[in-house]
């Protein structure tokens, strides 16, 4: 069978195909890549990451590594600057420059140096110096890191051991309220002591010494519960848990086109972006995207290829609230190959999304040819539903009356019409320029006083004038309005949109386009689907995730406590909504909700059994969390947050041997763990 591939537009072409890798370099790292592997990026690269980098042979392979370990993590991908990269230089100098006079060694290598490169900057920091009674500390306050995995509210502490050298990383239970007072002639062990006259010194430095979680400040079995000493080897663990390292496994495998694909393979392209609002108040975010080519293979008389869509939605903070990806196989007989030889191609698609400021982000593969499109825009999705509203129009070449059956959706649908486009805005004097958008919050009293006017401008001057009233639109709040172009000479236009309420302007929108002097434009061939009505709990489930990646608990328990009562079955749906009631400490709503699937056929999920365990220890039933822990870990298999679940569960029950088993086989799967590595030792210092 002979292949070929073909390139639409340029005919045929050649592409690069990659080779996979033998494991081990043998070479050692120049000092450059070692200080960036061991030093500057030491506390948030990933397990998989590391290892790969490890596995490259050349320093022009270690240089493009690095180049896409800072591009997976930038929060705004397609501009000049990258802002995670920067800030982590800034942490680290940051870290050298104040937390290194104290201590026998650089400042990022401090416990105030690792944290800060990890969280940033505190929210608040409280500083306890030159007190007779009270070692030199500090409090350092964090907020709003909810979405990173955190809890709402959390503090740090630092303080000098025994009043010299370098400030460490205080745990309540592994040192205890004693380690901060300069003297202390009690009992070692009587935590509640020691934390009465650490109030009576410093009271606002007291109430971190029993838990770094404001408000849990209680003793179980006379001592600290673990939470404070979790808490820190989930922070420690965070960077690694944010990132997919899914790329880098690509980058290992591909990594002899990887320059390829990301610089000369990169292809020009179209798009647009548009935000309507359903008669169900979702607000959807239509987006297409206009490849300058299509590059296929071809078997025989078949011609195809997959085109990967990797898309994100990220807020103002760098925080990603919404990702997707789809596969978009792509098939074509000869007469089919022909037809659109000579046509852009056009990808189509829409998604739902939450009030808010974001930045859309869409990326498009094309797995034949290694060539790579992207699409980036900044989206703002009002929270004022009543206020009124004209939006960003759409500006068509064709519209055509064709509603969907059954209510289902199609990107760029205004009303009973589709509407046909293109991206670039260009027009023959023989077109008819289509515009949809839409007026909401008019308000049916306002109506009649109320008109629409459309004006064409060419360079300044008003060349056209037309005037609507709302009741001219049966579709209202959705609009079309189609305006002939053949009295209009070539040239660049503007169309302005304006809503006047008695004779007033108090709403205006513009566009801008082009009427070429071609007799002919090619338009393109759409690739789009149809998607499941508004009423489907996949958006409420959408939305509900949304809310809870911006903190926002109630909302997203509505959305996704109907998206889970609409599909009960749905695992996906049900752990989401889990995820909720767990961060609203409402742990008895929790067993109810997935112990269906525990039961079900087949291993269940790693989230299940966690989320599980985490409810029966909220709710106090630690042998029950013990049974769930220990049945994952044989289902699942060994890992160390659940080995550190199970071994806090034990400990808390007094079960210490079992406890130090569970964090022993932790630290054996990963022994770069400093806080279960100082519970193992307490453990072991107290027997």
């Amino acid at each position: 069978m002979i292949r070929k591939a073909f390139v639409i537009f340029l005919g045929v072409g050649m592409f690069m195909s990659a080779s996979l890798l033998n494991a081990g370099s043998g070479l050692q790292l120049a000092d450059r890549y070692r200080k960036w592997i061991e030093e500057e990026v030491v506390y948030i690269i990933a397990p998989g990451e590391k290892e790969v980098f490890l596995r490259l042979k050349t320093d022009r392979e270690r240089e493009l590594f690095i180049q896409a370990f800072w591009e997976h993590r930038d929060p705004t991908p397609g501009d000049r600057d990258n802002e995670a990269s920067q800030e982590h230089y800034r942490r680290i100098g940051h870290a050298d420059q104040f937390y290194g006079r104290d201590a026998p060694k650089p400042g990022w290598k401090t416990d105030r140096g690792r944290m800060y490169i990890i969280l940033g900057e505190p929210n608040d920091i409280q500083r306890f110096e030159g007190m007779a009674q009270v070692h030199s500390s500090e409090v350092w306050f964090y907020q709003g890191l909810i979405d990173r995995g955190l809890p709402p509210a959390f503090y740090l502490v630092f303080y000098q051991d025994r009043g010299i050298g370098e400030y460490r990383l205080y745990s309540p239970l592994a040192d205890g309220p004693q380690a901060l007072l300069t003297s202390y002639a009690g009992d070692p062990l009587n935590y509640l002591a020691a934390y009465d006259q650490l109030r009576e010194h410093a009271p606002e430095l007291s109430g971190a010494s029993l838990s770094l979680l404001p408000g849990e400040g209680v003793l179980q079995q006379g001592r600290p519960s673990l939470s404070s000493d979790l808490l820190v080897n989930r922070i420690e663990s965070m960077p690694m848990r944010e990132v997919e390292d899914r790329y880098a496994r690509k980058f290992l495998e591909y990594k002899d086109i990887v320059e390829v694909e990301y610089s000369t393979n990169y292809i020009e392209s179209d798009s647009l972006v548009k935000i309507s609002r359903d008669p169900s108040g979702i607000h959807f975010v239509h987006y297409a995207i206009e490849p300058a080519r299509l590059s296929v293979h071809a078997r025989e008389d078949r011609y195809f290829t997959v085109l990967a869509l990797n898309g994100t939605v990220s807020d103002e903070n760098g925080r990603m609230i919404h990702q997707f990806e789809k596969s978009i196989p792509l098939q074509f007989d000869e007469e089919q190959i022909k037809s659109i030889s000579s046509r852009p191609v056009s990808i189509r698609d829409m998604l739902p999304l939450i009030p808010g400021q974001y930045r859309l982000s869409v990326l498009v593969k094309n797995e034949a040819s290694k060539e790579f499109t992207s699409l980036e825009r900044r989206l703002s999705i009002p929270d004022d539903e009543e206020k009124l509203r004209l939006t960003s129009p759409l500006l068509g070449y064709r519209m055509r009356e064709n509603r969907p059956p059954q209510g289902q959706l199609r990107p760029f649908q205004s009303g009973r019409y589709q509407v046909y486009f293109q991206a670039n805005r260009i027009y023959t004097r023989q077109d008819t320029l289509v515009l949809a958008f839409q007026v909401l919050g008019l308000e049916p009293e306002v109506r009649p006083r109320s008109e629409i006017r459309y004006a064409l401008f060419r360079d300044q001057e008003r060349v056209r004038e037309i005037t609507r009233r709302p009741a001219d639109y049966p579709d209202l709040p959705d609009i079309t309005e189609a305006i002939s172009l053949q009295e209009l000479q070539p040239a660049h236009y503007k169309i302005s949109i304006q809503l006047l309420v008695g004779g007033r302007e108090v709403l205006q929108e513009n566009e801008e386009f082009d009427i070429t002097h071609a007799p002919s434009v090619p338009r393109p061939w759409i690739y789009s689907k149809l998607l499941a009505d508004a009423g489907h709990p996949v958006y409420a489930f959408i939305l509900g995730s949304q809310f809870f990646r911006t903190g926002r608990l109630e909302p997203a328990r509505t959305h996704l406590e109907s998206a889970q009562g609409s599909n009960p079955g749905n695992l996906i749906y049900a752990l989401a909504l889990a995820r909720v009631y767990l961060a609203q400490e409402e742990y008895d709503r929790i067993p109810a909700l997935l112990s269906p699937f525990q039961e079900q056929e087949g291993a269940p999920s790693f989230e299940v059994y966690y989320t599980l365990g985490r409810a029966h220890q909220g709710l106090g039933e630690l042998a029950r969390a013990v049974e769930v822990y220990e049945q994952a870990l044989r289902s699942v298999g060994l890992n160390t947050i659940l080995l550190n679940a199970l071994g806090e569960c034990q400990y808390r029950r007094g079960s210490r041997d079992e406890a130090l088993a569970a964090w022993e086989r932790s630290l054996e799967i990963n022994a770069d763990q400093p806080a279960i590595r100082r519970l193992v030792d307490a453990i072991k210092e107290k027997k």
